[in-house]
């Protein structure tokens, strides 16, 4: 059973770290595996797993951001909330200003903060926190009805991974009975190999207090750096609930590429048929494992093609030019590669600019950026 949550999706990234794919977009917004963007699988979970609403908790471009969600995700029997504005939503947003006011947050336990007046109430009893950068198809209701059923504080989603990749998140550590004992975010030096999957629900209470506990002190007003420690030095009950399957946090330009190469291996864990459909979903896409100028590759079918791609994920609207060849790449919606031209492990944008993961092979009437790409401010 899902009443009493109250689901929040942070959505307040700028996307510092993912090149040009945040230049004129926003990081939720980026197109992610031919069919959809980033933000859309945690509102696909949270509409599979039979949950009516999701607060919305954003900051960059906001207007933005709640427009385009209005359009793709306001529908009978699940919607998102706008917060202070949802209400001009329900009536019509023709009179909000372009450039909302926007109150600086610092971290996302602030963007808990400046919700709360829609996130904590009576009829509250537990807050489900999700993220709009992670990649993964998962059913919440096990998990609430596992916390519910524990009585704890919180129940945090984990998954194993290798020791290498561990100090990248938030490393847990839990004792033979399932508690949490150690919460380290970005270890130096890991010492296990389960992390934070990034979701998690919180008994809404407790999540209310340490809120206003932690408010006006010295913290860094972060969900993972103070909130969690916190409880767990005050002694809360905080348990893990493991994640099987698919799970992927978008963090950078490189991982960007990597999970789309991903989907084309023998085995994917995420099978394209599982990903939402929210980028032109009347077009409809195939995997073409081998044909005369296509192989290994997600495809939609108006992919105008006079070239070779190869082991490659191309979005409706792309275009191949005569003669090019285009290897290990993943081109954006409308990207267009002119004749001639040879790519080889890399990102396509929409206007024609070319992101590289490795050392580029020459390319014919391209812009192109280095191997790591630019920042967005």
């Amino acid at each position: 059973m899902t009443d009493g949550v109250r689901a929040v999706l942070l959505a307040g990234g700028e996307g510092r770290r993912m090149g040009r794919l945040c230049q004129g977009q926003l990081k939720p917004l980026v197109p992610f595996g031919s069919y959809c963007r980033l933000i859309d699988f945690s509102l696909a979970n949270a509409e599979a797993s039979n949950l009516r609403e999701v607060l919305l908790l954003s900051q960059y471009e906001e207007r933005q951001l709640m427009d385009d969600l209005y359009r793709t995700w306001w529908r009978p029997g699940f919607r998102v909330h706008f917060g202070p504005f949802d209400q001009a939503y329900r009536e019509g947003a023709n009179y909000l200003p372009q450039e909302l006011p926007r109150t600086p947050e610092r971290g996302t336990a602030d963007a808990l903060i400046r919700k709360a007046p829609y996130l904590f109430g009576p009829s509250i009893s537990d807050v489900l926190v999700l993220h709009a950068d992670h990649v993964y198809r998962y059913d919440y209701g096990p998990m609430i009805e596992a916390h519910r059923q524990s009585g704890a504080a919180l129940t945090l989603a984990y998954q194993r991974i290798e020791r290498r990749y561990v100090h990248l998140f938030g490393m847990v550590e839990f004792d033979g009975t399932g508690h949490l004992t150690a919460f380290v975010e970005k270890p130096a030096e890991p010492t296990s190999d389960l992390v934070f999957a990034a979701f998690c629900v919180f008994d809404a209470d407790r999540l209310h207090h340490y809120l206003e506990e932690l408010e006006g002190t010295d913290w860094q007003h972060d969900i993972s750096r103070d909130v969690i420690p916190a409880m767990l030095k005050g002694g809360e009950r905080i348990l893990g609930h493991e994640v099987v399957g698919h799970w992927e946090d978008i963090g950078t330009v490189d991982r960007y590429h990597r999970a789309h190469m991903a989907l084309l291996e023998d085995g994917a864990t995420l099978a394209h048929e599982r990903i939402p459909r929210t980028i032109r979903p009347q077009v409809p896409r195939r995997f073409v494992s081998a044909d005369l100028d296509i192989s290994r590759s997600l495809v939609p079918d108006d992919l105008v093609n006079h070239g070779r791609i190869e082991h490659s994920v191309a979005f409706p609207g792309v275009q191949i030019g005569t003669g090019a060849r285009v290897r290990r790449t993943v081109l954006l919606p409308g990207a267009s590669v002119p004749a001639g031209a040879d790519l080889d492990s890399a990102i396509v944008l929409e206007d024609g600019t070319v992101e590289y993961m490795a050392t580029p092979h020459l390319s014919v009437g391209l812009s192109t950026t280095g191997p790591t790409g630019g920042a967005c401010a």
